[in-house]
């Protein structure tokens, strides 16, 4: 096989673990109502089921890097989507609530690896000329995947029965674990770090406490109190663990990393971007549904429109990134994200669906681009050494926005509907949460003005790539 058709296949391998576990983070909401009459318990309870698997992930991610260090890549990989499946099987067959919380749990860990340490493989494989192009079809599935999980459940769970939501897995799966070991190589570290114990435990409690208390902001699903004091626990944690990292020589998260500009520019600015958008998943179908009563089937295939925008950029991302390179895309593309979210906020009930469907198809086209790119350029200057720990750390960082996303959207309604004595939000309540993100997404420009205008040239193809030193 040549070598580039190999890259590709190495891609799309990853790029269907990815969807596998995005998809995965979305498509039970919908289909909650029927699995809680299945097992005889309270919708609401149900809610345990999306927030144990965010727990699982946000504990495990940091340990991705060490273990494909470790034991290889291709056999984490592997390992990884075994137990992935293995989980999904078990929660289909679930007979009782624990018994899916316990699956849940064991499709967490799975994501957790499998994520990373296929990031990390795709970055060890491909290179840096053709870097962009690949994290085209990586970066997808983290756009389509929160988006057509909810449409995709209800479509399940209406015309056949909810265990199929996990069972669809199982093929995927299957596929996945043979393909692994046919394309990809055990790429592994002749020398591996000692693991750091102190830091896992730090990392795991603060990240946790973090991912819960952003799932459960607003909702009314715990006291405030209790998410106030998991909040401050989880940040109390994560500054101990960045003290605990000064002091160690192999900390679990490299924090050195973020001495690298461009790593550095890409994962806070990432950071502050992504968190505006995290909302995006949540707020447009709760206000195509809650707050112009449209059905579930028509919201979800109206809010397809953002995944059918992200697939048609894969063809033209390089082009552009080659041509303005990754500072102006980023810093106009920002405020194009941003401008589209601004305009969403301006949808009313009898806003024309063509045109909520075109304005979302638009948008996702940009946001898919930007992902694209802040994915890309975070890696350009990462040593190979450091890809390991660099992909544990973005994968922590990325989940953890996503989490924060959507508290805030959830805040910005709850906080509206405190201010006007509602029950209800109206589409009032969904236009200011939409404008609001979209000042957050915003926000995130002056960490892209940092960047030298030449960063990621060699990645971007408009730098000759270095030749190899043997």
């Amino acid at each position: 096989m040549q070598p580039r058709t190999r890259q590709l296949v190495i891609s799309l391998i990853v790029a269907c673990a990815m969807f596998m576990q995005n998809l995965d983070s979305t498509i039970i909401a919908t289909a909650l109502p029927a699995i809680a009459l299945s097992l005889g318990e309270n919708p609401l309870r149900l809610n345990v089921a999306i927030t144990c698997y965010l727990l699982s992930l946000a504990v495990f991610i940091p340990i991705s890097g060490w273990t494909a260090d470790r034991f290889g890549a291709r056999r984490v990989f592997t390992a990884a989507i075994i137990v992935f499946t293995i989980g999904s099987i078990g929660c289909g067959l679930s007979q009782s609530l624990w018994m899916l919380v316990v699956a849940r749990i064991v499709q967490g860990i799975g994501g957790a690896m499998m994520v990373p340490v296929g990031r990390l493989v795709l970055l060890k494989t491909v290179p840096k000329s053709e870097l962009v192009r690949a994290m085209s079809y990586v970066s997808v599935p983290a756009l389509i995947g929160p988006i057509m999980g909810p449409p995709l459940g209800g479509l399940i769970v209406t015309y056949g029965s909810w265990p199929w939501i996990f069972f669809i897995n199982i093929p995927v799966g299957v596929l996945g674990v043979m393909l692994v070991n046919l394309f990809v190589d055990n790429l592994r570290e002749e020398r591996v770090r000692p693991f750091d114990l102190r830091g896992f435990v730090l990392t795991g409690i603060g990240l946790a406490s973090l991912a819960l208390g952003f799932e459960t902001i607003g909702r009314g699903e715990l006291p405030m109190v209790t998410v106030a004091g998991l909040l401050a626990g989880g940040v109390l944690c994560l500054v101990l663990y960045g003290r605990h990292a000064k002091r160690v020589d192999h900390p679990i998260i490299d924090l050195a990393l973020m001495r690298i500009p461009t790593y550095a520019m890409t994962t806070i600015g990432g950071f502050v971007f992504r968190m505006g958008m995290g909302a995006l998943p949540f707020l447009m179908p709760l206000m195509l549904q809650i707050g112009f009563g449209l059905d579930a089937l028509s919201s979800g295939l109206l809010t397809l429109a953002s995944a059918a925008g992200a697939m048609t950029m894969k063809v033209t991302v390089s082009p552009i990134i080659r041509v303005f390179g990754f500072r102006r895309v980023l810093l106009v593309n920002t405020l194009l994200c941003s401008a589209f979210l601004f305009a969403y906020s301006f949808f009313e009930p009898a806003t024309p669906h063509v045109v909520i469907f075109l304005a979302l198809l638009a948008g996702g086209f940009f946001r898919s681009l930007q992902m694209t790119s802040l994915n890309s350029l975070s890696y350009a200057d990462v040593p190979p050494g450091m890809l390991s720990r660099a992909t544990s750390l973005t994968s922590m960082t990325q989940q953890l926005s996503q989490s924060m996303g959507v508290g805030t959207g959830a805040v910005l309604l709850y906080v509206l509907l405190d201010l006007h004595g509602g029950t209800v939000p109206g589409p009032a309540d969904f236009s200011f949460a939409l404008a609001a993100v979209g000042f957050i997404s915003m926000l995130s420009v002056p960490f892209f003005l940092r960047m030298s205008p030449d960063a990621g040239a060699e990645v971007s193809g408009r730098a000759v790539a270095k030749p190899t030193v043997p």
